[in-house]
């Protein structure tokens, strides 16, 4: 399959301060990582904190994993609402029983999604040197893009966990966005992305008072910090 190359995934517009990361909706009946279940959460609390995001300019979109929920139940609420997201699906997970499947991620791009990579298996960055790095951080991308037939320029750290040789690996290889688990505001524009994990007992109130609280000046330098220990370690 031919790969369209020129420009970038999507246009790219000055993007909102506040991204949220959501991860599977409904009940896992295959969890795959201890405390994946704390990261899901039901149709109904969905719909209640994207119809807040609608009326939030604001807030961005994201969903991490692939899970089949993403074309199942995320996308029709997501048209319904005129609203956009990124998905980074596990590559080696797609077309699994409990995945979203290729023809899954073309129905989401061609609602006007955005697709990137979430790494090979969901083994966590941090830590992975030489071949296993690059198995697990750079080969995702072509092979989506290979899967896909276009340009696929973002990817998501897995469980948030990345170090400097993982940034270093990634900007080599061309990744034009990398998406963080850092709960923190977003800086438009920026090549790394931090992101706000949607947990299970989560409500638009209470992500709304995240998102607040981590402006405060004090809480600014703190996870500013947190970060920097992640960038340069």
């Amino acid at each position: 399959m031919a790969v369209t190359t020129q420009g970038p995934s999507t246009v790219r517009r000055p993007g909102p301060p506040f991204t949220l990361c959501f991860h599977g909706v409904g009940v896992p009946t295959h969890e795959r990582e201890p405390g994946e279940a704390g990261y899901w959460v039901g149709r109904d609390q969905l719909l209640e904190i994207l119809d807040w995001v609608a009326q939030s300019p604001q807030v961005a979109l994201s969903f991490d994993d692939g899970n089949r929920s993403d074309v199942d139940v995320v996308l029709p609420a997501l048209v319904e609402r005129d609203l956009v997201a990124t998905f980074f699906p596990v590559v080696d997970r797609i077309g699994d029983a409990w995945s979203t499947s290729v023809r899954g991620l073309e129905e989401l791009l061609a609602a006007g999604m955005d697709v990137g990579t979430h790494g090979l298996t969901h083994r966590p960055w941090a830590g992975l040197r030489g071949e296993a790095a690059r198995a697990e951080i750079l080969s995702p991308r072509p092979a989506l893009e290979d899967l896909l037939g276009r340009r696929v320029d973002r990817a998501a750290a897995p469980l948030g966990r990345y170090d400097r040789h993982t940034l270093a690996l990634l900007r080599t290889g061309g990744c034009a966005e990398v998406n963080l688990s850092d709960q923190r505001p977003a800086r438009p524009g920026a090549w790394l992305q931090p992101r706000f994990s949607v947990r299970a007992d989560d409500t638009a109130a209470s992500l709304q008072a995240r998102m607040l609280a981590s402006t405060a000046p004090a809480r600014r330098v703190r996870n500013a910090a947190a970060s920097l220990v992640k960038r340069l370690r």
